[in-house]
């Protein structure tokens, strides 16, 4: 059997299968190095960048957020001032509209007073009308009646036309007259 032995050993020294060799060490200091620079330059770069962007869309966000806030409440505010104004508009346009309502009332009573009055001065000018020629007829029936009767009692003939009508007036202002002292009389008592 041989025995194989190591370089080391044979110098006299002890190796420690723990330790690792200088150069490995070395070795690896430089690539950490070498990779921490790399990742320095190269990852943590983009890890910034990415940060900040992310910083950036949520400070947007945020802004946007406050900004549409303060538009839907200035919209909000707008919207009540437009809807009190509306209310107003509609109390005015109810109160016109009661104030017209009473307008046309009064003008329709006015109308109707005004018609009325028409119609009761026509039906007196008519009445006025019918009754004169009431009179008028009864005039002359009265007065041919009158002349016929008393044409019979005094037993001549009465057909002047001229004699008749003087007899038939002079009898119709008797009796008017008699008729206005009755009615003084009766006035005064």
């Amino acid at each position: 059997m041989t025995t194989m032995v190591l370089p080391l050993a044979e110098a006299g020294e002890s190796v420690n299968p723990l330790l690792p060799h200088n150069a490995e060490i070395i070795f690896g200091f430089v690539f950490l190095v070498l990779l921490a620079i790399a990742f320095a330059k190269v990852v943590v770069p983009k890890f910034e960048k990415a940060y900040a962007d992310r910083t950036a869309a949520i400070e947007g966000g945020m802004n946007e957020a406050k900004q549409a806030q303060a538009e839907a409440k200035a919209a909000l505010e707008k919207y009540n001032a437009q809807l009190a104004e509306a209310r107003s508009e509609a109390a005015k346009i109810r109160e016109d509209a009661r104030e017209q309502g009473a307008q046309i009332m009064a003008e329709m009573r006015e109308q109707a007073q005004v018609e009325a009055e028409r119609i009761v001065t026509h039906a007196r000018t008519q009445i006025d009308a019918e009754r004169t020629q009431a009179v008028a007829s009864l005039r002359s029936e009265v007065g041919t009646m009158a002349t016929t009767l008393a044409g019979r009692i005094v037993g001549e003939s009465l057909e002047d036309e001229a004699r008749q009508r003087r007899t038939v007036e002079r009898f119709l202002s008797e009796l008017e007259a008699s008729e206005s002292a009755r009615a003084a009389v009766g006035t005064d008592g």
